[in-house]
């Protein structure tokens, strides 16, 4: 079975919204901007080979392909006979008349080449969007939450300095009671935006089907008449609540009419009753504008019958999806390169990835509480995260390649405790040399330098060249290892740091009498 191919990351996202948030296609094909006859496609395939949700974690994206659609023979397109649509547009108008009935007629006319249903529906769809036709929406019950800021803003003075900032109005109002949550915030910015879609979800006491949110930056990263791109931080907390975002098309204020009459109400209803009073903090606004929330939710209708609140406690209450067991935990996406040191840089301290993934993209996931890194959507790295200031690095030792792990297990005893097993003059010569380093970890590699000799040369003669080079006074690797290249550690030694200053001293440019031998 062939589909119209689409992104994994879209793929996953509708069999989440089929089979986690018990979405239909309907809502599906609208929320992720596909044709009806795609999501019934690739739902029919997931149905066919067992696929449910969540996906199995060993279960990678090829296998989720091949699992899905296994190689076939290809195939022609069938032609389709084209229905009238003109005719069934008026036909509709008739009372009693459906979509259904038209299409039985359809297929008994062209029985060999009749598109399905559902296909005849998105053709029909297609044809009067052309139309640019108004149509009244329908809100069901338990469906949408729409959500907006309000145009107007509030002034926050701080009493300590007089600084004033401008707290910014979130509304969110559902479709079918017109129930509404304000509340105000320091910015329009992710936090806030996220927090203050999670406070609605609590204040309604449930999730509804659907968000329909304008494209504000800080939930649609890139706005899109059919295909809208969500911030990945806003997509999460959608999916810890199992609802999913139907962001309004650009320029088309009647896709979120419910919303922007509830601001034109709110600047009306509540922040008109606050211009006289001045506020010191967001906690005190928010005690004001809950009050007044209160009263317009229980405000009578005047062209229906009850209140917000009696139609929210009828229609939608019973119809929205429970909250989750656990609160949503607010995390930051980034994608960042991995650097030749298989560390990435948030906020000015260094994580470790696994060597593997340098110079290559992955997916940084940051809480209050950890760093999460993702490759391919699969988690590489976890790390707690720093509270240390800017320049520290968090270093998993399975994260670095074998020779740089070799080398980060060593420390300043473990030197000394290989040095003892030399002798007693290569144990001095390893503490001096470490002593006299403002930090130990910058004689390291002279450490190593020693342990290299000891690879070429017997442990006597690296003890008899470290015993030399400690009365010569220098403490260089490379001493030692001129020391042992030219033989001088089998000369007599200095009887005393007189006679130890009278000699030419070592390098690896003086030849020494052995030199003519």
């Amino acid at each position: 079975m062939s589909a119209q191919p689409i992104s994994m990351r879209k793929l996953k996202e509708l069999l989440r919204l089929k089979f986690e948030a018990g979405l239909s296609q309907r809502q599906i094909s609208s929320a992720l901007h596909l044709s009806l006859g795609v999501v019934n496609k690739y739902v029919t395939a997931a149905q066919a080979a067992g696929i449910l949700w969540p996906l199995p974690e060993e279960l990678s994206e090829s296998q989720l392909k091949r699992k899905l659609f296994p190689a076939e023979s290809p195939r022609s397109e069938p032609v389709y006979a084209p229905p009238d649509f003109a005719v069934i547009h008026q036909e509709l108008k008739r009372k009693g008349v459906t979509r259904r009935l038209l299409w039985e007629e359809y297929a008994e006319a062209n029985p060999n080449n009749h598109y399905q249903y559902a296909q005849f529906c998105v053709h029909y769809h297609q044809w009067r969007a052309r139309l640019k036709l108004s149509m009244r929406q329908t809100h069901r019950a338990g469906e949408k939450m729409f959500v907006d800021y309000a145009g107007q803003t509030v002034p926050i003075i701080n009493a300590s300095t007089g600084e004033i900032y401008q707290a910014q109005i979130f509304v969110a109002v559902l479709g079918a009671s017109n129930y509404t949550y304000v509340e105000a915030t320091r910015s329009q910015q992710l936090h806030d935006w996220i927090g203050s879609h999670v406070r609605a979800f609590e204040f309604f006491g449930g999730v509804p089907q659907l968000i329909v949110p304008d494209n504000l930056k800080s939930g649609v990263l890139r706005a899109d008449r059919y295909e809208p791109t969500l911030n990945r931080s806003y997509q999460e907390m959608l999916e810890h609540y199992s609802t999913a975002a139907l962001p309004a098309r650009p320029k088309k204020p009647k896709d979120k009419s419910k919303v922007e009459n509830a601001v034109l109400l709110i600047e009306r209803w509540i922040l008109a009753r606050l211009r006289h009073q001045r506020f010191f903090s967001l906690a005190d606004l928010n005690r004001a504008i809950k009050q007044l929330m209160e009263g317009l939710n229980s405000r009578s209708f005047k062209k229906l019958p009850g209140t917000r609140r009696s139609q929210y406690e009828a229609l939608d209450l019973p119809a929205l999806m429970p909250l989750p067991a656990t609160a949503y935990q607010f995390a930051l996406w980034k994608q960042l390169s991995v650097a030749p040191d298989y560390h990435v840089e948030v906020d000015g301290h260094y994580y470790s990835v696994p060597h593997s993934l340098v110079t290559r993209k992955v997916d940084i996931r940051i809480t209050g509480a950890t760093i999460e890194c993702f490759h391919q959507n699969q988690r590489v790295a976890s790390h707690a995260r720093a509270a240390e200031g800017r320049g520290g690095h968090t270093t998993i030792a399975e994260h670095m390649p074998s020779h740089h792990r070799a080398q980060s297990e060593w420390n300043p005893g473990r030197f000394l405790s290989w040095a003892v097993g030399i002798g007693p003059s290569t144990r001095d010569f390893v503490r001096q040399m470490l002593e006299s380093r403002q930090h130990p970890e910058l004689a390291y590699r002279s450490c190593f330098g020693l342990l290299s000799l000891a690879k070429r040369f017997t442990p006597e003669r690296l003890e008899a060249a470290c015993q030399r080079a400690l009365i010569l006074g220098t403490l260089r690797q490379r001493s030692v290892r001129t020391i042992l290249e030219h033989g001088l550690d089998s000369q007599p030694l200095p009887e005393s740091e007189t006679d130890a200053a009278d000699t030419l001293p070592v390098h690896e440019n003086v030849r020494g009498a052995a030199y003519y031998q």
